[in-house]
């Protein structure tokens, strides 16, 4: 079956704002770690916070390229029956891209406070003293895809490419 593909920045960015978890996608020495995190999608960016160490960092140290995914079910799963195939609502957003540990404070306390902001949009200003035991990671998003399926529907599929 051939998919048609929509150039879509737009569809598969809704997916990303409307969602704040998600699983980051790593891979060092052929040992894949994934692991789900709070994020928010800002310009192009996935951006988040974490510990000073730890195994996210160590991966993404070894080999900054990763993959990012978001996934939602909006619906119950669909009756099939005769074995016919599994089917639900849902959404769901690949990216892929460079991840960057950003080690300087004041460029963390920006990114830090954009992340709050976009989870708490009344959420206080964070200070440079206040980020010293944490930090935090941006995803530069080269590519990405989307999908989406509702009742009585195809897949929709979406692809975007930042290059």
């Amino acid at each position: 079956m051939s998919k048609k593909i929509s150039n879509s920045r737009e569809e598969i960015e809704n997916i990303l704002k409307n969602e704040t978890m998600g699983f980051l996608g790593l891979c060092t020495n052929n040992s894949p770690y994934v692991i789900p995190l709070t994020y928010c999608y800002y310009n192009g960016r996935i951006i988040f916070h974490c510990a000073i160490r730890g195994t996210k960092l160590d991966y993404i140290r070894a080999n900054p390229q990763v993959c990012f995914t978001v996934g939602r079910q909006s619906g119950k799963v669909m009756n099939h029956p005769n074995g016919g195939s599994c089917k639900a609502d849902h959404d769901s957003a690949v990216c892929y891209g460079v991840a960057r540990i950003i080690e300087e404070i004041d460029e963390r306390c920006k990114a830090l406070n954009t992340f709050n902001r976009y989870l708490q949009p009344d959420a206080k200003e964070i200070l440079p003293k206040d980020v010293t035991n944490c930090l935090a990671v941006e995803i530069s998003v080269t590519r990405m895809t989307g999908r989406q399926r509702r009742k009585g529907t195809k897949y929709t599929y979406w692809e975007y490419n930042f290059r």
